[in-house]
């Protein structure tokens, strides 16, 4: 067991994070599991990929979401009947006991769909994000008073690119977007309102991704929809109103890696504040990656004016907390960043400072 001990421990804190996060059924799955990882189970033949890896480095990659992600697409899909029937739904709750037992049986008949699902890092796009995302691009232009260019890196889907075409509601009377909106994202507020008045024109919108998630193709949908954990209902039907708006605005990721797409793409351009964004992204980068996306953006900085200003903003896990979601916004010409709040990771709260 000694030699599986970080991974059991990173089922165990994913588990009691589900449970946190509003799903029991996820965190009573991922405790079954975190049992049956021990030398000769087919739970530890599936994981040994990650074998040897800390603890921390298995929450930053996701690990025990990624098997989990794998037993809702196989629920979704239909391809394991079983699976199916003991999964939640919106007119039953889910069987833990059942789940369990049939995820022994698909993971000994089928380990290679396994592990060609966790080979891919999750792929979330969690809508509700857009909460955090929107106090900082109703800043850059309210500050600049321009017309905003967007650049998505690590975007998945694409979908919130579309942070425009939502509606939200942050309590207290705070709201923006068209309430006729198919997605309506609320968030409890905390801290001074942000400038909701702020004109707001988006004139180009582009994304990239290592791996694009095509909504197009029903298999991806499918993928992208397993990782929203099966019993929160809620948060999958915002996810089938996102997919039905990007669908009707053609939205497009282009397939990339972050690094050379950014300088290729997001130089800024006169009469436009062009904006850099990413939500949950950044630790998935190898530190090799992450150095260099950081000269790609201190170089686009040095090439802001007043005239074409050039704004960083992300939503990323602390350094020392990955359940802290820090809301930072870089701006040039002058690079000052600001933390501007602490963000829900599912976008159910935010705490503006």
């Amino acid at each position: 067991m000694t030699d599986f001990a970080d991974l059991v421990r990173a089922f165990d804190i994913q588990a009691n994070a589900c449970v946190a996060f509003g799903s029991p059924f996820s965190g009573a799955l991922l405790k079954r599991a975190k049992d049956e990882i021990a030398p000769g189970t087919g739970l530890a033949q599936l994981l040994s990929p990650f074998k040897g890896m800390n603890a921390r480095a298995l929450m930053g990659d996701a690990v025990p979401l990624r098997w989990l992600g794998c037993l809702h697409d196989l629920a979704l899909s239909g391809d394991a009947p079983a699976l199916t029937a003991a999964f939640p739904a919106a007119d039953r709750p889910g069987d833990v006991d059942a789940s369990w037992t049939a995820a022994l049986a698909r993971m000994a008949a089928d380990p290679a769909r396994f592990a060609g699902f966790m080979a891919h890092e999750p792929q979330t796009n969690e809508v509700r994000r857009s909460t955090c995302l929107l106090p900082m691009f109703l800043t850059v232009a309210a500050q600049t008073g321009l017309p905003l260019r967007l650049f998505e890196i690590g975007a998945s889907a694409g979908l919130n690119q579309l942070w425009d075409r939502y509606a939200y509601d942050y309590g207290s009377g705070m709201t923006w977007g068209d309430t006729g909106a198919a997605v309506r994202l609320d968030a409890a507020w905390t801290g001074s309102p942000p400038p909701l008045g702020a004109g707001v024109h988006v004139v180009s919108r582009a994304a990239c991704d290592r791996k694009p998630v095509d909504i197009r193709d029903p298999v991806a949908r499918r993928r992208l929809k397993s990782y929203v954990w099966a019993d929160q209902f809620e948060r999958l039907a915002r996810l089938d109103g996102a997919i039905a708006t990007a669908l009707a605005a053609n939205t497009r990721v282009e397939a990339e890696d972050a690094v050379t797409w950014t300088a290729r793409r997001a130089r800024p351009e006169p009469g436009a504040a062009t904006v850099l964004f990413h939500s949950v992204f950044w630790q998935y980068m190898p530190a090799e990656s992450q150095t260099a996306l950081s000269a790609v953006i201190a170089d686009l900085g040095r090439q802001a004016t007043a005239e074409a200003p050039f704004a960083w903003l992300r939503m990323e896990p602390a350094p020392r907390n990955l359940a802290t979601m820090e809301l930072r916004l870089t701006m040039w010409p002058g690079g000052e960043e600001r933390l501007m709040g602490i963000g829900h990771a599912h976008g159910a709260s935010v705490d503006w400072s």
